[in-house]
């Protein structure tokens, strides 16, 4: 069941307190290609489809992250139809702190989030850049902060870093709902959520409102694009790593086919400075949907553009292709690694999803943030 979680759920979920149980079972055999429902192994615990296990020799060491037994369909079936599914009583208050930030709580008439934010330490005279941290499915905020090495980038450039916490009730995988039409636009679900918690930290904040970034993993960098081409006026910049264009998706259909084959996505509204990463063998996230990415961001860009083939410190050859304004800032970077999976570019093996051997898409994305400002 894991191959088809989040999407196939949804829609089986629909159908489940529809009381259509057989039609549910159905569209997970489907989804599964038309076999018989499998039990899950004990460590199939997945961001949001199958993965390749990285090469041990270029240095990642197997998630750190604990893994959990899914329940098998029938019951899982049964508990929707009870109304158990998906939408979970909300846990307990979020702790006040731990050792990468501070937990807050937010709620909106779109609806509430709990959110992990980290602050420099001492914080800087001058107005705080912001930079929002969106995780892949399965993933904490907590396990996205050691992941990408963040926080230590951040407390180096003054900047605030939030990371929003995407709960199991809004998606069974904890995965942004990126392919939903309810969650693509601007003040509606998801997106104005996000949108909140960022006016919430500039309210509350020594920070720079002109200065306010974006960036997510897979489901994350789907939901990145989506936010910052809905609210520009926030957003100054953008990063996508393994993730797909706005409106690649608008049901569980057409996620699986985005995801597998990639899709061009809706036509870009705004031109906003966006980086990419993505890993030329991703199998969770084809790489065509970078260059749908790409396309989206670019749309409208005139610039002079420069093409770089090089080679980590940490082992991964890549290919860079940057597209620069007259004053030779950038206006997007794109950087396609060699060999790399589903898995945050030169990120540290103590969290999950990471890619050590990759380039620094931490250092790079701030870095390219930091050029830009409303």
């Amino acid at each position: 069941m894991t191959r088809i979680l989040p999407f196939a759920m949804q829609e089986a979920t629909r159908l489940t307190r529809a009381g259509k149980l057989m039609e549910a079972t159905a569209e997970i055999q489907r989804q599964l290609g038309g076999a018989s429902a499998p039990q899950p192994a004990p460590d199939a615990d997945v961001i949001e489809g199958d993965y390749v296990v990285l090469d041990a020799a270029a240095g990642v060491a197997p998630s750190a992250t604990p893994k959990t037994r899914r329940k098998p369909l029938r019951e899982t079936l049964g508990m929707i139809a009870r109304g158990g599914m998906p939408m979970q009583p909300r846990g307990p208050a979020a702790p006040q702190s731990d050792d990468h930030g501070s937990w807050h709580q937010h709620s909106s008439p779109h609806g509430s989030r709990d959110y992990m934010l980290f602050l420099p330490d001492p914080m800087p005279q001058t107005p705080c850049p912001v930079l929002v941290m969106l995780h892949g499915c399965t993933q904490s905020p907590q396990d996205f902060a050691i992941g990408t090495g963040m926080n230590a980038l951040a407390q180096a450039e003054g900047v605030i870093v939030v990371y929003p916490a995407q709960p199991a009730g809004a998606n069974m995988n904890k995965c942004w709902n990126w392919f939903r039409p309810a969650d693509q636009a601007r003040d509606a679900g998801e997106p104005a959520i996000l949108a909140a918690i960022t006016r919430e930290v500039l309210a509350r904040y020594h920070a720079d409102p002109a200065r306010v970034y974006v960036a997510g993993l897979s489901a994350g960098g789907a939901a990145a694009m989506i936010v910052a081409q809905a609210y520009p006026d926030v957003f100054a910049a953008v990063g996508v790593h393994s993730g797909l264009a706005v409106g690649a998706a608008r049901d569980v259909g057409s996620a699986f086919a985005a995801m597998r084959s990639g899709a061009p996505g809706d036509a870009a509204r705004h031109q906003i400075p966006t980086i990419v990463f993505h890993g030329t063998a991703d199998s969770t996230v084809d790489i065509a949907n970078a260059h749908a990415v790409t396309k989206q961001a670019q749309a409208g860009m005139k610039g002079k553009r420069k093409t770089t083939k090089a080679k980590a410190a940490a082992g991964r050859a890549y290919t860079r292709a940057d597209l620069a304004d007259p004053a030779g800032r950038h206006l997007s970077e794109v950087w396609l690694i060699d060999g790399a999976g589903h898995a945050w570019a030169g990120g540290d093996a103590s969290g999950s999803y990471t890619d050590p051997a990759g380039p620094d898409a931490s250092a790079e994305m701030l870095r390219f943030f930091l050029q830009h400002r409303l």
